[in-house]
């Protein structure tokens, strides 16, 4: 090989690694624009994208898991106005969200409406006991018509029946139903569990109920939805980065300010409807839903997590722990599903002082009581972890290694020839001597 063809060699080589290079760099805007699009265009809820087989699948396992409130001293607290001794005993866990969604309409303002039919499975390998299990609680046809009701009148029904403050129910009765004898009708906390109700409706463009958020996150921007159990929306706030069976998902949490008082946060201050019970509006933790549910039911955190101290020490055996009874949600950024989560509420109902109703005679205040707590889970599956893995993050790894390989080849190639080219053109030529002849 002549010097010529040498240098020419290495000149091509050398604009050939920095023309592989440049591609690789210019793939990397090319390659982020491709993903961003097609992870937009999988989100958006339409008929054949992920995001709304996501959201109608009923593969993926959603459990309710009860802890229920036990009182241990139920005649001294009428007799005496003792404060309630509780003993927790859970969880009753059932199966929930296996009945897919009904009569899903697209409509031309770009909402979604859909109709979740309401259904619950015991799971016995997941409790503590069976549905027969007898608590002593809260008698809920009393504390309603001690809360809706004139008290002389509520006082004639209560006589009546021979009701009492107390109750011994099945745990399969309070929460599904039993017929109450004041009242001759069905009362339970999710009474009637098996009739379809409206969940909601929904923009299209990003669903906004907790199940997915819009794609791309930015973890200083809070997440914001609705939540149908507490009838309002709320947000949640970056926590940290954690691990999901090998998928990096951004955890949310509830922050406190969500059940602060009227007085810190005046997003609660509808909430706020009787200024005696809540003292002038400056009790946090707790939620008033009767005017959304109809019946006098107050939301909590479990153990009245957050909330002020008067409501914790309304009654003995509470211990709020923000491991066990605060809420998250992990979602995945690029996409912005919910990959897990933990939905824990309590629920609690009111009693105090009367003149009037004889059973309330020897009660000295009003006591926020807790019937039980609920956590509502859902999780990521091995199946679905190594799909979304093998579709989203494998596509977007193999993207990013061929642009980086294309990068470095090019650079060690343009590096390379330009190091030969110097060599060669450094070389000292070869000079021939004029021969001498004697």
């Amino acid at each position: 090989m002549t010097c010529c063809d040498l240098k020419c060699g290495l000149i091509t080589g050398t604009v050939l690694g920095a023309l592989i290079a440049v591609l690789g760099g210019i793939l990397i805007p090319v390659g982020n624009m491709l993903i961003k699009n097609t992870v937009h265009k999988e989100t958006v809820l339409e008929n054949g994208t992920l995001a709304f087989e996501t959201w109608t699948s009923v593969d993926i396992a959603i459990h309710r898991q009860f802890w229920l409130f036990d009182v241990q001293n139920a005649d001294d607290v009428v007799s005496q106005g003792a404060k309630p001794v509780l003993v927790q005993k859970g969880p009753y866990t059932y199966k929930t969200r296996f009945i897919p969604k009904k009569n899903i309409t697209f409509n031309d303002n770009y909402t979604v409406s859909f109709v979740l039919p309401a259904g619950a499975i015991f799971e016995p390998s997941m409790s503590v006991g069976t549905e027969e299990d007898i608590f002593t609680t809260l008698n809920l046809a009393v504390a309603g018509v001690y809360s809706l009701l004139g008290h002389k009148f509520a006082n004639l029904l209560i006589q009546r029946s021979n009701s009492s403050l107390f109750q011994n129910r099945t745990v399969k009765e309070l929460l599904w139903g039993y017929k109450d004898p004041m009242l001759g009708s069905m009362l339970g906390v999710f009474y009637p569990v098996r009739l379809p109700k409206l969940d909601g409706i929904h923009l299209i463009k990003h669903i906004c109920n907790g199940s997915s958020f819009h794609p791309f996150l930015d973890k200083k921007e809070p997440l914001f939805f609705f939540v149908s159990d507490i009838c309002r929306s709320i947000s949640a706030e970056y926590e940290g980065t954690v691990d999901l069976k090998g998928i990096d998902v951004y955890r949310y949490m509830l922050p406190p300010e969500a059940l602060a008082s009227p007085a810190e946060n005046p997003d609660n201050q509808c909430f706020c409807t009787d200024p005696v019970i809540t003292k002038n509006c400056t009790m946090a933790g707790l939620l008033d839903l009767t005017a959304c549910r109809g019946a006098p039911v107050y939301i909590s955190l479990p153990h009245f997590l957050y909330g002020s101290k008067d409501l914790v020490q309304g009654v003995i055996g509470l211990n709020p722990n923000f491991d066990e009874h605060s809420i998250f949600m992990d979602v995945e950024p690029i996409t912005g599903f919910t990959m897990r989560f933990a939905k824990r509420l309590q629920l609690n109902m009111l009693y105090g002082p009367s003149d009037s109703i004889v059973i309330l005679n020897k009660i000295k205040d009003y006591t926020i009581f807790p019937i039980l707590w609920v956590n509502e889970t859902a999780g990521l599956d091995d199946e679905t972890a190594d799909l979304f893995k093998k579709e989203l993050i494998g596509r977007m790894e193999l993207l990013e290694g061929f642009q980086i390989g294309l990068i470095v080849v090019g650079l060690i190639l343009f590096a390379s020839c330009l190091i030969g080219l110097i060599v060669v053109c450094m070389k000292p030529k070869n000079t021939k001597l004029p021969l001498v002849v004697k």
